[in-house]
């Protein structure tokens, strides 16, 4: 007769996360993103101390789902927020999470400015290249030929532009410490992701300066596509446009191995 092992706990809700039931549709990957920044924020000792700053946009309740002190801020404006409370609290972790609506459009003053004078803050940047709480809009990051509610016809690049790529912008600011794109579309690149959500913060607690993490997000909805089909589109569609890797990384983040 065999006796039984107790189980072995391999998983658990974070300490950092809430019991907030989510509001995201089906498919969505700001819960992922989520979930990454509150295990990071758990096993580094964060919680504690962390400060987070929401944005205005898909995530405008992104207070809701972590156990953590949070403020909400002007949209656009979460890094001029994140940047008083940094400095009036500088023994903080500060950090912002912000959609590509948020951070690329109405706030680009602010993101670009941030990295310029290096604030020693941490931005979360989910990049689903399209408006998502508004009603599907072209955004920013929206691809070239991608169909929005506002470019029916598909992005037109001579009336419109190209995607802005945010990360290699911010990569040339002196006050950056650590600039990185990761994506969520599937468990390889979801493990990336988290190991560079630890050097960002790792950088804001070492104190080199600004660091931002961008995560290439899905939005089945106003895509209008499957949860699946939305990660394929990720895969094949943004990854192109938006090329993964680390755009700046401080030498002193460099030789961590996280």
């Amino acid at each position: 007769m065999t006796t039984s092992q107790p189980a072995t706990l391999v998983y658990q809700r974070p300490t950092s996360f809430s019991e907030a039931t989510t509001h995201y549709c089906p498919g969505c990957t700001h819960g992922i993103a989520h979930r990454l920044v509150a295990e990071v924020l758990d096993e580094m000792g964060l919680r504690e101390k962390a400060i987070g700053v929401a944005p205005v946009g898909c995530a405008v309740f992104a207070y809701n789902y972590f156990n953590l002190d949070f403020v909400e801020a002007a949209h656009g404006r979460a890094p001029a927020m994140a940047t008083g409370i940094k400095r009036v609290l500088p023994e903080n972790t500060v950090f912002t999470y912000q959609g590509d609506g948020d951070l690329a459009s109405i706030g680009m003053a602010e993101i670009m400015h941030a990295a310029a004078r290096g604030e020693n803050i941490t931005v979360i940047f989910a990049n689903n290249a399209i408006y998502g709480m508004t009603g599907g809009q072209m955004a920013p990051t929206t691809l070239p030929g991608m169909k929005t509610t506002s470019s029916p016809y598909g992005r037109d690049v001579e009336l419109a532009g190209y995607p802005i790529r945010v990360s290699e912008m911010l990569a040339t600011m002196e006050g950056a410490g650590y600039v990185v794109r990761a994506s969520l579309h599937d468990p390889a690149h979801i493990r990336k992701a988290k190991k560079a959500i630890r050097r960002a913060f790792e950088t804001q607690e070492r104190g080199l300066g600004f660091a931002m993490v961008e995560l290439l997000s899905s939005c089945p909805t106003n895509w209008k596509v499957t949860p699946n089909e939305a990660l394929e589109f990720i895969a094949k569609q943004m990854v192109p446009a938006f090329p993964l890797g680390d755009f700046k990384v401080h030498p002193e983040i460099a030789k961590l191995r996280v």
